[in-house]
């Protein structure tokens, strides 16, 4: 059977997992959200947004600039845990046809439940990535959606605060891709430098495992990097620079590329 052909078996496929997915978690919230089952219940207690833009160095036309915006969406918190939402859009813009040309767009769409654990908060997760061509041509579709655990923790040593996110993913659809698994695990720090400043630094790794497909072995890619950050009473800006090794950057082509980059970040996070 070609290629052609499974494409829309594979998506019918995605989009009942994807659905069965997203009643198993609403059950779940709705079930531990019910009086009696827990404590006292909150809906939509939390939303945290960013926006940020970076420069990147990459001596190649089609990576000039890349612009991301993102909420994160408490639907409902029950003390013992929560469901939750987060989505993601990231454009990514060269000067390969004009001075600022949109080549792609990528986007992240996540539902989650979880149960906080003494110090650590322990989620189920559907995970979902779809990438788009702009001003290009392309009809088939580029995407995968993942089941996952994730593992999450905040915490104050000293003058610096810690968050940390891990999760471990296994593909249940794909399209175009030759995902099968990932592991994911970020870090952010952040310590005062006076009342209304402070700095910050973030690390993120990801590990991709593959079929045969490609031809290729597991994959990395990853992410560091370091600013200020100037915070208001609702929202803040960071000023930041770093490194990134992408893996797959051109959605339509298969490889890693690395890059230095430097952007602006506004967020709501605390």
């Amino acid at each position: 059977m070609s290629r052609a052909t499974l494409q829309p078996f594979e998506r019918a496929i995605a989009r009942r997992v994807a659905g069965a997915l997203i009643r198993r978690l609403t059950i779940l919230a709705l079930a531990l959200a019910w009086p009696g089952a827990a404590g006292a219940q909150t809906f939509f207690p939390r939303f945290d947004y960013h926006f940020d833009g970076r420069r990147l160095a990459t001596g190649d036309d089609r990576f000039d600039w890349a612009f991301q915006f993102g909420g994160d969406l408490d639907v409902v918190d029950w003390g013992r845990g929560r469901a939750s939402f987060r989505a993601r859009y990231e454009a990514i813009a060269g000067s390969q046809f004009r001075r600022f040309d949109v080549n792609q767009g990528n986007y992240l769409l996540e539902g989650s439940a979880s149960v906080r654990l003494r110090q650590v908060e322990v989620a189920a997760v559907w995970h979902h990535v779809s990438r788009h061509l702009s001003d290009r041509p392309k009809r088939f579709p580029i995407d995968w959606n993942m089941i996952a655990a994730r593992v999450s923790a905040a915490w104050t040593a000293g003058r610096t605060s810690a968050a940390w996110e891990t999760d471990l993913r296994k593909t249940v659809a794909n399209a175009f891709v030759d995902y099968a698994w990932e592991v994911e695990s970020t870090m952010r720090l952040r310590r005062p430098l006076r009342r209304r400043a402070a700095a910050v630094g973030a690390a993120g790794v990801r590990l991709v495992g593959v079929d045969a497909s490609r031809g290729r072995g597991t994959q990395v890619d990853a992410r560091a990097e370091a600013g200020v950050r100037f915070g208001g009473d609702g929202a803040a800006a960071e000023l930041f620079a770093g490194v990134e090794r992408r893996l797959d950057p051109y959605p339509v082509e298969f490889g890693t590329r690395s890059w230095f980059l430097a952007g602006l970040r506004l967020t709501s996070v605390p």
